[in-house]
This record gives structure tokens, C-alpha cells and sequence, in this order.
């Protein structure tokens, strides 16, 4: 069973703010970059932000600006603070490793989703 638990997901409404967590065992989060992804119906899931261990960050040109990934490695849980929200970044929102880019279904958590709607 994979240990990767996601929450704070929800229904908002454009130019609102959500706060992420994603609860991880520590031999998936310990010493391993981690990152943020997304999910809609018929698209494959892509990468909206990374972090290393050294918390150097990445991000999708698509979010850069309005999202901030952090990481707090004592609790093995990662963040996602998503402010300005928009309709396109309505999904189900996935962490993993950033090396797990490609894994099958099994090795993910159930996500959670965000819903940005008026």
C-alpha cells in the first residue's frame, strides 16, 4: 500500500486560495525530491511544482507565480500553497517523487481535488 495521503482540496471560486498537504511515509519522502502533480479526465498527469532536498524549487510556467511548494521533512509532508486561482486549475492533485514521474497507478496516492468554479 502506497503512503501518500493528499488533502485540502475543494470547490473555490476564481482568485482564491488553497493550501495542500500531502501526508508521505518517510522511505518515499526521506533524501528524495519531491514534487506536485495534476490530473484531468483524458490528459495525462503533469507536474506542476518540485522541491528539492535542498529546497530548491521548480514550477510549471502555468503556475509560476501563484503556487509555492514547501516541504517539512520532520513530518514527511509536503505543501502546496495555490493562490490566484483559476477554472484551468481545476484537477485532482497528486505528490510523489519527482523520479516516480511515470509509475503506474499503484504507486500513487488517491489525490485530491480542486475545483475552481464561479
Amino acid at each position: 500500500q502506497v503512503q501518500l495521503v493528499e488533502s485540502g482540496g475543494g470547490l473555490v471560486q476564481p482568485g482564491e486560495s488553497l493550501r495542500l498537504s500531502c501526508a508521505a511515509s518517510g522511505r518515499i519522502f526521506r533524501n528524495a525530491a519531491m514534487g506536485w502533480y495534476r490530473q484531468t479526465p483524458g490528459k495525462q498527469r503533469e507536474v506542476v511544482a518540485g522541491i528539492g532536498t535542498a529546497g530548491n524549487t521548480t514550477y510549471a510556467d502555468s503556475v509560476k507565480g501563484r503556487f509555492t511548494i514547501s516541504r517539512d521533512d520532520a513530518k514527511y509532508t509536503l505543501y502546496l500553497q495555490m493562490n490566484s486561482l483559476k477554472p484551468e486549475d481545476t484537477a485532482v492533485y497528486f505528490c510523489n517523487r519527482l523520479s516516480r514521474a511515470t509509475w503506474p497507478q499503484e504507486y500513487w496516492g488517491q489525490g485530491t481535488q480542486v475545483t475552481v468554479s464561479s
